[in-house]
């Protein structure tokens, strides 16, 4: 008798071959059965009309401290996600001194803007030093997803260096033998990759860039010969110019078409997979190709660079109890201790209203990217658009928070005020930024076309007061395979492969990605009829209370992690078969 059988499904298997109909048997966590299965089994999914798929692999993720108080790890599991990758840009928990806490803290808070008090209040703080008791102390939970951690250069840097390590001081022999040995340690231990970011753009809460921002190209190439030692894992990589010049920051140093020599030199120090952010930029629309074509150069010369890549654009999210354009405007200020209803009541006083839109903004309290945020909200009006149900992530300029106001002959600062009163304060808007600078979503298309290009950024876990990406898993279909209508879409079996097999390759995850015979039975079954992504909501449910947004997705019929339904109609079932992913071990 078989565990589960999923019967008469549309079987889109992460190959890129194209769907066929099939029934597909489990039992012991796998797939052992493909085709017509008379079996019995103990469970019976009816996936008539249904799409059958590999369980979506998550490569950029920032559950680096929520996966030591949480085992749902929403929003990546209403959304489809059985594998997700964290320890992305350079920034984690492990390892740390028992001293230096608060310095990983305060790292976290102002790169990944995830609220310091609940990673103080929330992380088992003691349960381990290194890297390799990190992983252990995740290896004693279970979850209802499968987790695989990378060791991040920050944190490295800060365990070897100390404070010198975090002033971005050049690192003596000495420091890079032993920042190499630390990584060896925690590739051996089972860790899957490497990170680093190199842009000025990532900061700490205090102002200060992220440890190893400016590492000269020894260190890195110290580093990544101790992963080709090693033999297994990802080099990933967010490298300077990747989210702009950052003039306000004093200006980045290089864009990132200069960086590809580097990613390349990495790539054949380390003979390991190196990926990096590409998006494409209003200040420079037509980089992204540049640096695709040459990281297609490199790779023909025997690199192997992957490019990472979104499927829509980032987008930045404006509401009442997130970040918004009047912030740090002083009348708002005096206001925003209180509660929503109240604060919504004061702002709908006419003398509250205009003291408000008559002001100026305060000097932000830190040059972290979440409050430098702010100051983009004016400028980017006319890029602005409602996340109305159901959520349309290719709008026409037209319908933009600008437009709207030009339309009506109203100042649109004004109209925004007005915007963000709207249902009781709960509305949210988005910033459209990268990969929208000509209205369309086209240059995602050419992206999720190109063979090296693998996709990710949707950040889960991570920019929990403005961004939520992460159901840009679910937005694959909803938008590229079913709904798109200002271009043309794209054939489901490329996207079920880019959201699966081709990121289980990257991280060399051999036993998963696909849907065949031996294969772990980490699977979605899909409505795709009734898929779609929710509007956001804002939840205060991280520890202390902290909130965060939350996408969830509805249409996924059920999810299972090793053979198990973790998920049935978009509910949890409680089930928690997911575990740590060793590399190079499991």
């Amino acid at each position: 008798m078989l565990d589960v059988i999923i019967r008469g499904g549309t079987v889109v298997d992460g190959t890129g071959r194209p769907p066929y109909v099939a029934d597909v048997g489990i039992a012991g966590g796998r797939i052992v059965s493909l085709g017509t299965v008379d079996d019995d089994a103990a469970e019976v999914i009816d996936a008539t009309g249904l799409l059958v798929t590999p369980g979506w692999v998550d490569v950029h993720t920032h559950y680096d401290g929520q996966v030591t108080w949480d085992d749902v790890l929403e929003p990546s599991t209403s959304n489809g996600v059985t594998t997700l990758v964290m320890g992305n840009c350079g920034v984690g928990f492990a390892p740390v001194r028992p001293t230096d806490h608060d310095a990983l803290i305060d790292l976290m808070e102002g790169v990944e803007d995830i609220p310091g008090s609940a990673l103080a209040d929330g992380i088992p703080w003691g349960s381990w030093e290194t890297f390799p008791e990190y992983l252990d102390a995740l290896d004693a939970r279970r979850y209802a997803v499968d987790i695989a951690a990378q060791v991040p250069h920050g944190a490295v840097r800060f365990y070897v260096m100390g404070e010198r390590g975090a002033a971005n001081e050049d690192a003596t022999a000495e420091d890079l033998d032993a920042m190499a040995a630390v990584v060896s340690e925690a590739m051996a231990a089972g860790a899957v990759g490497f990170t680093t970011s190199r842009t000025i753009g990532h900061r700490a809460k205090s102002g200060g860039p992220v440890p190893g921002t400016f590492a000269p190209l020894d260190e890195l190439l110290a580093i990544a010969g101790a992963l080709g030692q090693v033999g297994h894992g990802v080099f990933e990589a967010i490298m300077a110019g990747t989210i702009g010049s950052l003039n306000s920051l004093g200006g980045e140093r290089s864009k990132l078409l200069d960086e590809v020599p580097i990613l390349e030199e990495v790539a054949h120090a380390c003979g390991r997979p190196v990926t990096f952010t590409v998006a494409q930029l209003f200040e420079d629309p037509d980089h992204w190709r540049q640096v695709l074509d040459a990281a297609a150069e490199a790779n023909r010369n025997g690199a192997e660079l992957r490019p990472q890549i979104m499927p829509r654009s980032v987008t930045i999210m404006t509401s009442l109890d997130a970040y918004h354009l009047f912030q740090r405007r002083p009348s708002y200020q005096a206001i925003a201790h209180l509660p929503l209803a109240e604060r919504v009541a004061e702002l709908r006083r006419p003398e509250v209203r205009a003291a408000i839109l008559g002001e100026e903004n305060v000097p932000p309290a830190s040059m972290d990217f979440n409050e430098m945020v702010v100051d983009l909200f004016v400028a980017a009006l006319p890029v602005t658009f409602p996340l109305t149900d159901p959520v349309d992530y290719e709008p026409s300029f037209d319908e933009s928070v600008f437009a709207r106001a030009a339309a009506a002959g109203i100042d649109p600062v004004e109209h925004m005020y007005d915007l963000l009163l709207e249902d009781e304060g709960r509305a949210f808007y988005a910033l459209f930024g990268s990969n929208f600078v000509n209205g369309t979503l086209d240059v995602c298309r050419e992206m999720l076309l190109d063979p090296n290009t693998v996709t990710g950024l949707g950040d889960a876990g991570a920019h929990v007061s403005f961004i939520s990406d992460c159901s840009a898993t679910t937005f694959h279909l909803t938008h590229w395979a079913r709904d798109r209508s200002r271009g043309e879409k794209l054939p489901v079996e490329l996207l079920v492969r880019k959201l699966s097999a081709a990121n289980a390759e990257l991280y060399g995850f051999a036993d998963r990605g696909t849907v065949e015979v031996g294969k772990r039975a980490d699977l979605n079954v899909i409505d795709l009829d009734a898929l779609r992504i929710c509007p956001p909501v804002l939840r205060h449910d991280l520890p202390t209370g902290a909130a965060r947004i939350l996408q969830p997705a509805e249409g996924y019929a059920a999810t299972l992690v090793g053979g198990t339904v973790t998920r049935r109609h978009d509910v949890d079932t409680g089930a928690r078969p997911g575990r740590l992913v060793r590399g190079g071990v499991s």
